[in-house]
């Protein structure tokens, strides 16, 4: 698909509709604080080093309440334990796993949101319209396993690279593109945050934006640039991912789309059947010019 910088009109009005159906999503300044700081500088490819331009976590308050207590948020951290973060480590899969996968695709399904997102997928010839077939579409997407470090046995699936992270050859952080598991594992010091990215000055975010492009380390290990969803619902970013995963057959897809007040290009890469990882871009906020 040709980088384009204009917007796909399709995709922005089926994924502005999905935006206001996120009836989970969490209000900023209110069911959580972010702490932007300094904006973060150029890291050497390769090196794990990184100025640190964020004293403080990035996150200085989430109401856990809410994460407990809201079905699709709670089904989706029993989730983020399930993984070994080191591709070449073949993942064990338990029953209790098995059961624990399912009990959170069982609970988006039931959302509104992706209800509209499977109708659309229907209406478009790429899911069935049998739920419960569209269940293991789903899971197949972002639950198989698949090697993803030739040497070893089944050791990644989209889920553990999208949202719980991956470490390569203990050299790089791959994935981990979703707030929830930043946040937790911030809490838990496995992540230090260094600040956001952004091309100048004009192009600061602001506390309140859903979409942001960060730097960090993990478990010791530098992430230049990872962009994330800021707040929104587990089951958003599956169904955005699994719509522009299902409309293309290209190993990596990227669209330029405008959701609210965000231009972002929204990355997927495929392995396969499955997802191999997505993320999204921000290219511009409020307006801004590009």
């Amino acid at each position: 698909m040709a980088r384009s910088q204009s917007a796909n009109q399709e995709l922005t009005e089926v994924l502005n509709q999905l935006w206001h159906l996120d009836t989970n999503r969490l209000k900023p300044g209110t069911d959580y604080i972010i702490s932007l700081q300094g904006r973060a500088g150029y890291v050497a490819q390769g090196s794990n080093y990184a100025r640190d331009k964020a004293r403080a976590p990035l996150f200085t308050y989430v109401n856990e309440d809410k994460l407990k207590t809201i079905k699709t948020f709670a089904h989706f951290i029993n989730l983020l334990d399930n993984y070994e973060t080191s591709t070449g480590v073949s993942e064990t899969v338990t029953s209790e796993e098995l059961k624990e996968n399912r009990l959170f695709i069982d609970a988006i399904v039931e959302t509104d949101l992706m209800k509209s997102a499977h109708k659309y997928l229907v209406k478009k010839g790429q899911s069935p319209s049998d739920t419960t077939q569209f269940k293991r579409q789903l899971y197949d997407i972002w639950f198989r396993l698949y090697h993803r470090d030739r040497s070893g046995g089944e050791d990644s699936c989209g889920f553990e690279h999208v949202f719980v992270g991956e470490t390569k050859y203990g050299r790089e952080v791959m994935g981990l593109h979703n707030w929830i598991q930043f946040y937790l594992q911030e809490k838990h010091n496995h992540i230090d945050y260094k600040g956001y990215k952004a091309r100048d000055n004009k192009d600061s975010p602001d506390e309140d934006d859903h979409v942001l492009n960060l730097q960090f380390s993990w478990k010791g290990l530098v992430k230049p640039i990872g962009g994330s969803f800021i707040g929104v619902s587990p089951e958003f970013e599956f169904a955005l991912f699994t719509i522009i995963f299902l409309m293309s057959t290209e190993k990596m897809t990227s669209v330029v789309v405008k959701i609210d007040e965000y231009v972002l290009e929204l990355v997927v890469y495929r392995h396969g059947q499955s997802i191999g990882t997505s993320f999204p871009k921000l290219l511009s906020s409020n307006n801004r010019d590009l």
